[in-house]
Formats: C-alpha cells, structure tokens, sequence
C-alpha cells in the first residue's frame, strides 16, 4: 500500500472535476436515468448517487454505454440487491449489455476518493468490473441487506447518505500532499499538462506513477487525458466550434486527428455524432 501523509486542507475536487455520463439518447421515455448528489459532508466523496431504470419493458435487451470518467462506481440491481458490483477506472468507453426490464443504482465516487476511503489498490480494479463482496464484502452485505425494489430514489439516498457517512466518521481519507499537488495541477489545467516537466511537486517519477496506480488506477498521462475529455464534455461544443482548429489547440490536442481519436477512444463515437453535429 501506497503511504500517506495526513493533511489538514483536503483538495476539493468536486470544485474542479465533473464528471459527465451521457443521458440516454436513444431509447425515447423508456429508459431513464438520474442524478442525485449526496448530502454535504459525503460531496468531495461521492459526486453522486444515480439510478438508471425502465419504465416499461422494452422489445429488445438493452446496451449500456459508460464514457471514461475517471471514477471508480459501485451499482446494484434494485430488485435484486445481491447483485452488486464494483466498476474500476477505464480508460475506454465500456457496454453493458442489459435484459429488457432493469433497474439499477449506482454510487459514483470522485477520482482517488475510493482508494482512499477503503484503503484498495485501485490499479488492481482497472478496466473491469468485479462482484463487490470478493472486494468490499460489509458493504456487499449492507447493500444486499438493506434494500429492495420498494424504495424510492429519495429514500435511497437516506440510506446511502447514512451508510457512507458513518464510514467516512470512522475511516478518514489521508494523501499526500505533494500527491495531490499534482492533482490539483491536472485539474485546474483541465488535463492539459506535460506529465513530465509539469508536475513538479516533490514527488520521483516513480512516486508519482505509484501514487496515481493507487489512486486514480492508472498513469498520471492516462488520468490528465480523461481529465482534458470530460472538459470537452463539459463544455458541449457546436458543430461550428468542432470545424475550427483553435478548439483542438486550446485544449492541450495537437490536432483535430488527435482529437477525434482519443475522444472516440473515450467515448465510442466520433465529437460530431457525441454532439449531434
């Protein structure tokens, strides 16, 4: 395990990070999804719980797209809350292919938030999904234990809201300073950083790659890209604003190729189809 030098003044990274999921675009008002954020002392924790559900049964099974975001979510089947799970850090967009009646609730934790708040290799969960008890087995329990296809969102959040804060009470989160220094650097550049001769803040390369493979699951270079591509998300450029080269240079990309090909990487389709140009 990585060590930790305990801080006073914790980066708040909700102030800096947002990370976007696309709504469902495809499949009218019978799939819904929502967002609701956590009570204020779980906000630099969790950026939100969300629940994505049908209203009805659709004719077909039902694909799922989740866009690199740099977060690490626990989810679980409402009707069935012994069906829960952990989603690690991705550096590529991932499909979840559903029945054609589901309901689902997800707790999305901000980057290095996870790691820290369990004391869990988030390296150890990347690219994959895993059933939670194998990782976090009390929190499998509550979950499976505590909730059913009769709460609502609201009350849902109650519950969550009570758990992790009871948590966060008896297992306080600590990093290195110097560690995040450099996620303060990313995030306030908006990933557009030389991971090499921008991150001076005390910290070997070494430490550096060890610190971000604990926290975030990756690379510091890895991370800085999600970072850059949630700002693209973030600031939902028009079709005119796609065309123009300065929009590619002022987000840190060398060109348009470059651009498209990490988004697409990102995300699964090109900027024009993400944005409807």
């Amino acid at each position: 395990m990585v060590k930790s030098t305990k801080i006073r003044n914790e980066l708040n990274i909700r102030s800096l990070y947002r990370p976007v999921q696309p709504t469902v675009k495809h499949a009218a008002k019978c799939v819904v999804y929502k967002e609701v954020s956590p009570e204020a002392r779980l906000s630099n924790i969790i950026y939100c719980y969300w629940e994505l559900k049908t209203n009805e049964r659709l004719q077909d099974p039902f694909t799922y797209k989740v866009v690199a975001d740099g977060c690490i979510d626990i989810f679980f089947r409402l009707d069935d809350p012994s069906e829960n799970y952990l989603m690690g850090f991705c550096k590529k967009y991932t499909e979840f292919p559903l029945d054609n009646y589901f309901h689902y609730i997800g707790i999305r934790f901000l980057p290095t938030k996870f790691p820290a708040l369990f004391k869990v290799n988030a390296k150890e969960l990347s690219d994959r999904f895993e059933r939670l008890d194998v990782v976090l087995n009390e929190t499998s329990k509550y979950i499976t234990e505590h909730f059913s296809d009769r709460d609502d969102f609201a009350f849902i959040k109650f519950k969550l809201d009570n758990y992790f804060t009871g948590l966060i009470h008896n297992s306080p989160a600590d990093l290195d300073t110097r560690f995040q220094n450099a996620l303060n650097i990313i995030l306030k550049n908006f990933g557009a950083v030389n991971i090499e001769s921008g991150l001076d803040t005390g910290l070997s390369q070494r430490q550096l790659r060890r610190y971000f493979e604990f926290y975030i699951g990756d690379t510091a270079k890895t991370f800085s890209q999600i970072v850059r591509f949630q700002n693209v998300l973030n600031a939902r450029p028009s079709s005119q604003s796609l065309g123009k080269s300065k929009l590619f240079f002022d987000m840190g990309y060398y060109d348009q190729a470059h651009f498209i090909k990490e988004f697409k990487n990102f995300y699964g389709v090109t900027p024009g189809k993400a944005f409807g140009g």
